[in-house]
């Protein structure tokens, strides 16, 4: 199955980047992928945290959910829709949900973000928790692939990636392949990013696909990039440092099955 993390550079404008995203899967879907993800927050990056509340949308209706199924259909292909802010309960809170549409353009799955980020050195301060309310469920889904094989693929966001919990239990699940639409800062990126991608495909003999912000934003914020697709063995298939860009790979279910089966280390565990 060929898989496109598409790498973006969003600005405070939606209008703008819902286009910026719509020439990138275009481009995708001309190379032939079944599947692409977008990053973190491809909709919008604004100049404060409480921007994402004035394009939030209740689930199922909104311009930014239908321009994530309009694409799905008119592309023909999979789409996972990054995050978008979806209404929470209080009006001071909204969910960063990711969103998955098969090609019919319809939402065959949700995750939230579960873990929010929260970071200062001194120089940089960040607080996800100041408007975002976190998701409490691991959530997963299947695509059946043009070769007959049917994907397992589990959703997780960014920060995520720093709890190897999460990643345990789509292990558990017989998840095949992980996503990680991201948005990590420049300074964190530099210091952890492919390790911990790296990390997680290697522990869980899974492919992962991570579709990252890569480069400055309009409001100052510098993002780390790197878009990235890795193999259940820790290679790296295809990478793009900075700017925006679609980066393809194949994932060949054979190669899963036969890491599988030679490290079979995921029916070793003890502590499950």
């Amino acid at each position: 199955m060929k898989v496109a993390a598409i790498q973006m550079v969003s600005t405070g404008h939606l209008s703008d980047n819902l286009l910026q995203a719509r020439t990138l899967l275009e481009q995708a879907a001309h190379e032939g992928v079944e599947l692409a993800v977008l990053p973190e927050y491809f909709c919008l990056i604004g100049q404060h945290d409480a921007d994402k509340l004035a394009i939030q949308e209740p689930f199922g209706s909104g311009p930014i959910q239908q321009f994530l199924a309009d694409a799905a259909r008119a592309l023909g292909i999979w789409l996972v829709g990054g995050t978008l802010p979806l209404s929470a309960l209080g009006p001071d809170r909204v969910y960063n949900s990711s969103l998955v549409f098969n090609p019919q353009g319809e939402c065959v799955a949700r995750y939230d973000k579960m873990h929010l980020f929260r970071f200062d050195n001194g120089t940089e301060a960040y607080d996800e928790s100041r408007v975002l309310e976190r998701g409490d469920q691991p959530t997963r889904f299947s695509l059946p692939s043009k070769d007959g094989h049917v994907w397992q693929i589990g959703l997780s966001v960014c920060y995520d990636l720093r709890f190897a919990e999460l990643y345990r239990t789509y292990a558990r699940e017989g998840v095949d392949l992980i996503l990680v639409p991201s948005a990590f800062t420049h300074t964190t990126g530099q210091a952890h990013w492919e390790v911990l991608l790296r990390a997680r495909a290697i522990e869980n003999l899974s492919f992962v696909a991570a579709a990252a912000q890569g480069g400055v934003h309009p409001n100052g914020r510098r993002t780390w990039g790197q878009s990235i697709l890795i193999d259940p063995w820790g290679e790296v298939l295809a990478q793009q440092a900075q700017e925006p860009g679609v980066v393809c790979a194949e994932l060949n279910a054979a190669l899963l099955a036969q890491r599988r089966s030679q490290l079979p280390a995921l029916q070793h565990r003890v502590l499950l």
